[in-house]
């Protein structure tokens, strides 16, 4: 191999490093995650993180350097999003890998998931081959702003800080199929657990909207707004 050869061997592996590079921190990752449910703030991204404002900026110019996030302007406010939906496949991409090579991420979903009684859950494909023959009632516990940027059709929304106020809203003698953000999105096994405790049958959704948009998997998206 000649030095032109090599040269151009290592600028081309050089620019595919950059993504890894961008990647390289679990928060960097989680704000990903969250940007899959649509264009959210810094305050925003912070808020839902656990973040200081500071290191989630700082993430968060690392992602766009790399071209995997872009920012507006909206007002006073800076908003981030996706570049497009290639960087949710690609997130969606890592968590796969993640899930089949490595028996640690699968037994401390398992643990959390059984502790907080949302061990059973139910794929997609499951979801939707047995909804019309049972009783459902679909039930998206994420922030109401998630819910506007994008949801399955007929899903219910009642965040999960609010869930406990508004259990009237949801009928007794149906299932109750909680869902959100994704996998290892927390919300839904804590709406599965207080719904038991109150005496509904619940279970959730091990997909989410993370998990759709990755896979090209159509679901509604609010007017206007494209995420």
């Amino acid at each position: 191999m000649g030095d032109a050869d090599r040269a151009f061997k290592n600028a081309v592996y050089e620019q595919i490093a950059r993504v890894g590079k961008a990647l390289a921190h679990p928060r960097r990752i989680e704000l990903l995650d969250l940007l899959c449910q649509g264009p959210m703030s810094v305050e925003q991204l912070a808020n839902k993180s656990s973040m200081s404002m500071g290191s989630t900026s700082q993430h968060l110019q690392q992602l766009k350097e790399s071209l995997l996030v872009r920012a507006e302007r909206r007002g006073t406010y800076v908003v981030y999003r996706l570049r497009d939906d290639l960087t949710c496949s690609l997130f969606h991409t890592l968590q796969t890998v993640a899930e089949h090579y490595y028996a640690e991420l699968r037994a401390i979903t398992e643990a959390f998931f059984s502790e907080h009684q949302a061990l059973e859950s139910l794929d997609l494909s499951t979801f939707q081959e047995r909804a019309d023959k049972d009783a459902f009632v679909l039930l998206d516990v994420r922030p109401s702003d998630e819910y506007e940027a994008g949801h399955w059709p007929g899903a219910l929304s009642i965040p999960l800080n609010h869930l406990i106020d508004r259990l009237a809203e949801l009928p007794q003698d149906r299932t109750i199929v909680a869902y959100c953000r994704g996998p290892y999105c927390i919300l839904a096994p804590h709406a599965v657990e207080l719904l038991q405790q109150k005496g509904y049958r619940a279970i959730r959704l091990a997909d989410g909207v993370s998990s759709w948009r990755a896979q090209g998997i159509p679901y509604f998206r609010r007017s206007g707004d494209t995420i």
